[in-house]
Order: structure tokens, then C-alpha cells, then sequence
């Protein structure tokens, strides 16, 4: 039993996982709660929008670790996510700061319902992502 690089690697994703679920879980509450107008769609998008910018860098630096560490199929598993993460941002709404949700587009309904499944397909996926890294841990270190 060796702690190694891919190991470590495996380590701090995990850790990035759990706090990408976290931000997953808020996405999916914010988005229920102004679907049932319990809070204000400027409040909620000055709440969301300071947490993409986090995301994505954890996304992405989990990524260039795995990069180094030659994880070739973790990285192939999180490519179409990281796509899907620069393509949204880059067409995202003109806004005068970081973020993805304007407060005067948020409230239509097929634009509520696309976030909110978003949200939980993100949710699903880190989920997912959480458990094949504790698995990549598991076997990086019973390996020689």
C-alpha cells in the first residue's frame, strides 16, 4: 500500500466533490424555492450567481490535477461537463458582474424548469463523481 500522486489526486476531488454537491444542493433548493415564490428572483440570483465562478474552478482544478496525475478516464468522464460549463458561461447574459442568472429572465417558466434540471442532473452526476473517486482512491492505493 503506497501513497502516491494519483492517490492524493483522488483525495483532494473527493474533498472538491463534496463541496460541488453542496453548491448542486443550493442550485436545486434556490430553484424550487422562487419556483414556489418563496424568495425574491433578485435575491436568489444575487445568492447563485457568486457561486459559479467557485464551481467551475473547482471543476476545472480537480481536472488539471488528474491531468498530471495521468487519470486518463476520470478526465474522460468530466470532459463533457467542463464543456458544457465553457459553453454556458460564454454565452451567458450580458451582466454588468460574474454569474449566469439574470433576475429579469429567471422567472420564465421553461428557463426555471431547464435550471432546475440542471441542477439536478449536476447533482446526480457529482454524486456519481463522489463514489468513482473513492473508488479511484481505494484502488490508487492498493495498486504498486
Amino acid at each position: 500500500m503506497s501513497f502516491n500522486f494519483p492517490a492524493c489526486t483522488y483525495i483532494v476531488a473527493m474533498i472538491s466533490d463534496a463541496f460541488l454537491l453542496f453548491f448542486s444542493v443550493f442550485h436545486v433548493i434556490a430553484f424550487d424555492e422562487l419556483k414556489n415564490d418563496s424568495k425574491n428572483p433578485i435575491d436568489q440570483c444575487n445568492s447563485l450567481n457568486p457561486l459559479v465562478i467557485p464551481e467551475y474552478i473547482l471543476h476545472f482544478f480537480t481536472n488539471l490535477l488528474f491531468l498530471f496525475g495521468g487519470q486518463w478516464l476520470s478526465i474522460a468522464i468530466n470532459v463533457p461537463l467542463m464543456a458544457y460549463h465553457i459553453s454556458k458561461y460564454k454565452n451567458r447574459p450580458a451582466m454588468s458582474g460574474f454569474g449566469l442568472y439574470d433576475p429579469t429572465s429567471i422567472m420564465n417558466a421553461d428557463k426555471l424548469n431547464k435550471y432546475q434540471r440542471e441542477g439536478w442532473i449536476k447533482l446526480t452526476f457529482y454524486l456519481f463523481s463522489f463514489f468513482y473517486y473513492l473508488y479511484g482512491m481505494i484502488r490508487a492505493l492498493i495498486t504498486v
